[in-house]
Order: structure tokens, then sequence, then C-alpha cells
């Protein structure tokens, strides 16, 4: 993508944001105008660190839409559309659909039986790490190996049974170390670089560029041991989301090629 600017697909907070599932956690109010607050801020940090901002046109009957990264998976320009776990968030998928199209990007669908989301979905390299969890099942894994597998990833299943997603347990820092909080992860042995952080919000992080993060400010001192790691930590209030089982991966797709660029 030379002479050109990344590229990260977001989705304004629909009217009914406070209606969206919650599975792991209790229920609490969720402020709308905080929570436009906030995603507005959180397009901001991407901006400031040179992100080019495509935003999909909003899906306001759907409460879940702002988590944007649930309904599609990218690699190598190629977009797997999801077929989201839970049927109301189906809807959400053909906006995005045709947003990845307009960029170029060869689109590929995940079929029924088979259930995706792109929560599930961690990306290392060109290894793959795909949550078996209450929203992905076994044949959306076999179907997105079936996509991915030719363009040289290798996917690996792992269980869950704490959290929505994978990445609500574990994502990755810039040299591929696996970050986690402990009561989240499970079976760390999975991952080839570990990392425990000692807050559980910690372990979401938007890889912004160069050695920038980007995580939940609910997460100071897991921020301070990035910061020790010689890493820049860009802490974002994403409080009102958090309430929904959000962290700052879901609320954005980032593509970092595209194709013709």
């Amino acid at each position: 993508m030379t002479g050109s600017r990344p590229t990260a697909l977001v989705r304004r907070p629909g009217p009914r944001l406070a209606e969206g599932l919650v599975t792991h956690i209790e229920r609490s109010s969720v402020d709308p105008a905080a929570a436009l607050r906030q995603w507005q801020g959180y397009v901001a940090a991407l901006e400031l660190h040179g992100w080019e901002i495509r935003e999909v046109p909003s899906a306001d009957d759907c409460p879940d839409a702002v988590f944007v990264e649930d309904t599609v998976v990218v690699h190598r320009n190629v977009a797997l559309i999801t077929r989201p776990g839970a049927a109301s968030r189906r809807p959400e998928t053909e906006a995005v659909e045709e947003t990845v199209a307009a960029l170029g990007c060869a689109v590929a669908r995940v079929r029924e039986p088979g259930t995706l989301d792109g929560g599930d979905v961690l990306k290392v390299g060109d290894t793959v790490y795909v949550g078996r969890s209450g929203r992905t099942n076994s044949e959306g894994i076999r179907q997105l190996r079936a996509v991915f597998g030719p363009l040289g990833a290798t996917v690996v299943p792992v269980p869950l049974d704490r959290v929505l997603h994978l990445k609500s347990a574990v994502t990755a820092l810039p040299d591929g170390t696996v970050v986690g909080h402990r009561a989240t992860v499970g079976d760390s042995g999975l991952y080839p670089r570990f990392l425990p952080v000692p807050e559980e919000s910690g372990a979401h992080v938007v890889l912004l560029g160069g050695n920038a993060v980007l995580l939940a400010a609910s997460a100071p001192r897991t921020a301070e041991l990035y910061a020790d790691l010689g890493y820049t930590p860009v802490p974002v209030d994403i409080g009102e989301f958090e309430k929904l089982e959000g962290c700052v991966t879901c609320l954005s797709v980032r593509l970092r090629e595209l194709p013709g660029v």
C-alpha cells in the first residue's frame, strides 16, 4: 500500500445501542449520547495516527451494528463476510459487503449452517486464531480455513467458554506477543509467546502503526506495562461500549493493504 494511508472501517452507534446483546456480564444502563462522544474520540485517535476513516452506512435498526469488526474478516485483500452467530446481527453485513467491495477487495461469504463473528478472529502474521464460541461454530471455522488457507494462512481453532469472543480475551502486540488476562484466557500454551496483563480490558489492543497501541482507558496499569516494554499506549474511553462487552478492537476493521493502491 505504498504512498497511501491504512483504512479503518467504522460504523456510527445507532439510537438502539442500549438494547445491544449482553451474554457474559450483567446488563447496565448505557448512555447513547456519551457513547457517541466516546466513539468520536475513538475515531479521532485513529485519524491522529494516520488512518483514513471509511464510515459504513448506519444500521439504526441493529443495536449492535457499531461493533463492525464482527461482520467481516480481511486477509490479503480477501474480505470474508461473516454470518454472525446472533441472528439479529445478520442484517448488518450487507452494507459492510458493499463497502469492502467498493474498496476493491475480493469478497467471499460464510454460508449456512456456518456462523462466524469477526471478534473471534485474531491474526498474528499468517497465523489465524479462531475462537470456537457461542457465536462461531465449527462449520464457520471450516469455511474460513477454506477461504484463507490457500492464501497462506494457518488456522488455529481456540475453544472458548469464559468470554464472548476470542478477542475479548486476547490480542497481540506489534512483535506478535499475544496478551491476555489470566482469568479469561484459558490455555495460554496455544500461543508461542504470551504475556499476562493485570487488567482484563488491557488485553485488547489495536495496533496503530509503529510502536503505538490503542487500548481502553480502563486499563491504566496495563498501559504502564506496555510503556515499560517500549510501546506508546494511546488510551481511549470506551466505557459505554464496555457495558455491552465491547472493546477497542470491535469498533473498527483495520485494512492495512488495499488492492490497486
